[in-house]
């Protein structure tokens, strides 16, 4: 049976992202399973706090089924944000950074408390201090976008960078709010929260669950990205994106040319 190499093929990935360079598959030549796979990201992600970046917060991926048939993949994951992937809402990011990003829209949670895991759905008003609409820029490290399930969560699941916009109070109905993505003011995907595992509170849930098996635990003041609602958009250079989420508001970026 093959070893795989944690600390090598988080370098190799760290290397590939910090040069937007491409790299082939690595899970199945190296051995690579889920529990290695998220070991891989936990040493993917410790090369960005050696350097400095702090964690800010957990993000979920493939929480919709747009999402799964997307990139071929059909479990929910998640993954780790840092203060630099943070964009200010209007912000500007540079595409020359990363390899092939895509942006998407999203709800984001501020936690008040820590949520313990498995507390029901119900009992989260009290641990979300704030919701927002948000849009995560994914970006790949895998040549065409292409990957395994141990592959995208070595990889951070494609985590690049992300905007928050104005926070609010949490409403009702926050499990069927409409979700429009805009590229150049013209809508380039239609979705609901809904699609974010039936409710965004439920994808907290996971979340909690899923993390906690690998000994992380959410902090309070933490940002929360409960997955997309939509599919996602390739980010060309020059484009001005906007997600607009019913109830909650707009969050915005501009690509540089």
């Amino acid at each position: 049976m093959i070893e795989p190499d944690i600390a090598g093929i988080a370098g190799t990935l760290g290397a590939a992202a910090d040069t937007a360079t491409a790299v082939p598959q690595l899970a199945a030549q190296t051995g690579l399973d889920v529990d290695a796979a998220y070991a891989v990201q936990a040493a993917l992600v410790q090369r960005r706090l050696d350097r400095g970046e702090r964690l800010v917060g957990l993000k979920m991926g493939l929480t919709s089924k747009a999402k799964m048939a997307q990139v071929g993949v059909g479990e929910v994951i998640w993954g780790r944000l840092t203060d630099v992937m943070r964009v200010a809402d209007g912000g500007t990011v540079d595409v020359a950074r990363f390899i092939h990003p895509r942006a998407e829209p999203e709800v984001a949670f501020l936690l008040d408390r820590l949520p313990e895991p498995g507390e029901p759905v119900g009992d989260f008003t009290d641990a979300v201090r704030a919701v927002a609409p948000a849009i995560e820029l994914i970006d790949s490290r895998y040549a065409n976008f292409t990957f395994s399930l141990p592959d995208v969560i070595a990889d951070n699941t494609s985590a690049a960078a992300f905007v928050v916009g104005s926070w609010s109070p949490v409403p009702d109905g926050l499990d069927n709010l409409g979700v429009l993505l805009e590229i150049d003011g013209r809508v380039a995907q239609v979705g609901s929260t809904a699609a974010i595992l039936g409710d965004p509170r439920r994808a907290l849930d996971e979340g909690i669950r899923l993390a906690g098996r690998h000994g992380v635990r959410l902090r309070e003041g933490w940002v929360f990205l409960a997955g997309a609602a939509t599919a996602a958009v390739p980010l060309r250079p020059g484009a001005h994106v906007r997600a607009v989420v019913e109830k909650l508001g707009t969050a915005s970026l501009r690509a540089l040319s």
